[in-house]
């Protein structure tokens, strides 16, 4: 998976910095949400992975079926990636691009999981304190774990902010050995 992205990371930002430049990001992220998960789809994996159509066929097999979803320079996109027998990374293209756009809108999705529901002041108040700490406006996701004996996990990409009486017991425990 790393080297897909590795892969990808280049048209990611071509198609990225072209958007920006264009002032089109939220269009270009909605039409490769499309195209990601046309490519996802099983029948679109087998003619992708057919040898008897040629890079042009697939990519105009492939804009036919997002309809129409692409403007002309998304379709110009789906057509460099075609000749480059890259159609198959556009899943990771999208998320590379999704990145991309939230750091340049200094947004970041955060998940808060509880043991039981979280009213819904408490949620915007953990919002508004993360949003303070992290510079970036903060989209909180809330979920119910039952396994967690109380407290809450946050997590948001590489990061874990566990404050759960589990985590909290595991910590003691550590401490307890050393």
């Amino acid at each position: 998976m790393a080297e897909l992205t590795t892969l990808a990371r280049p048209y990611a930002k071509a198609a990225f910095e072209f958007a920006l430049a264009a002032n089109k990001l939220q269009s270009w992220f909605e039409a490769l949400e499309v195209s990601a998960a046309v490519a996802e789809q099983d029948q679109v994996k087998k003619a992708l992975s057919a040898s008897g159509l040629s890079a042009q066929q697939k990519a105009s097999v492939f804009v036919q079926v997002c309809g129409d979803q692409l403007d002309e320079s998304q379709k110009n996109f789906i057509h460099t990636l075609a000749s480059n027998k890259r159609l198959a990374l556009l899943p990771y293209v999208k998320e590379l691009f999704a990145r991309l756009k939230a750091q340049q809108e200094k947004t970041i999705d955060v998940e808060v999981t509880a043991a039981y529901e979280l009213p819904v002041d408490l949620i915007n108040k953990l919002a508004q304190a993360l949003s303070a700490k992290l510079d970036r406006k903060v989209s909180v996701q809330g979920s119910v774990d039952k396994n967690l004996l109380g407290g809450i996990v946050i997590s948001t990409g590489d990061m874990v902010i566990d404050g759960s009486v589990r985590g909290r017991l595991a910590k003691l425990a550590e401490a307890m050995k050393s």
